[in-house]
């Protein structure tokens, strides 16, 4: 069993009203999991948050390309690009972080995608693989031990930021059932694969909450 220390992070990727239930990018059981990552955050001293964050006129909304479709691909400068449905525009509900979350000891918050040109899945550094989010410099600063990841959606945001998180030199874990996938053409075990040989470390609850 792991014991977790004052040195941990949890980090809770997105949890927001968009991605739950009745969101317009809404997660297949998102909101399942809020209990559960209350519980596991009682476990960490230390919390911290990232918020999808986009302008109304977001480069990777498919409204904002006339005759395009959700979850459509398209080139951008920095890459392929999924289009997906308006979400998460800043100054909206639909942006909130959940009421349900109850981790009052959460310490930081870091917002991504509000850059109009360029997408954000991960925690740690935007789609165009150059664009810094700060949050590396942060934990680095803090000389933080181990990171674990929960939240949505496994197969995006989330295992986006393990990765950039296991590339940045920091033991990392996801927590698989405190998340939940998207699960688009096979992108979930895509996901899992990618991870797995950036060296992230996969676990379940219980191999904390057990402890």
């Amino acid at each position: 069993m792991l014991a977790i220390t004052s040195r941990d992070v949890l980090i809770v990727v997105d949890m927001q009203y968009d991605f739950l239930p009745g969101g317009s990018l809404a997660v297949a059981g998102g909101d399942e999991i809020v209990p559960l990552i209350n519980t596991l955050a009682k476990r960490f001293t230390n919390v911290i948050f990232t918020q999808d964050w986009h302008p109304a006129d977001h480069i990777s909304f498919a409204s904002q390309h006339p005759g395009k479709n959700p979850f459509d691909l398209i080139e951008l400068t920095y890459g392929p690009q999924v289009l997906w449905p308006d979400h998460c525009v800043w100054n909206t509900r639909g942006a909130e972080l959940s009421a349900d979350l109850d981790i009052p000891h959460g310490q930081l918050i870091i917002r991504k995608g509000y850059n109009r040109q360029i997408d954000s899945y991960s925690g740690f550094q935007e789609a165009d693989r150059e664009t810094q989010t700060g949050l590396a410099g942060y934990l680095n600063e803090r000389d933080v031990d181990k990171l674990y990841v929960v939240g949505l959606a496994t197969d995006f945001c989330v295992g986006w930021t393990a990765i950039d998180a296991a590339a940045g030199g920091f033991d990392v874990a996801v927590i698989e059932d405190a998340t939940r996938a998207i699960d688009n053409a096979g992108s979930l075990a895509n996901a899992w694969a990618e991870m797995q040989t950036a060296g992230v470390s996969r676990l379940q609850s219980k191999d904390i909450l057990a402890s």
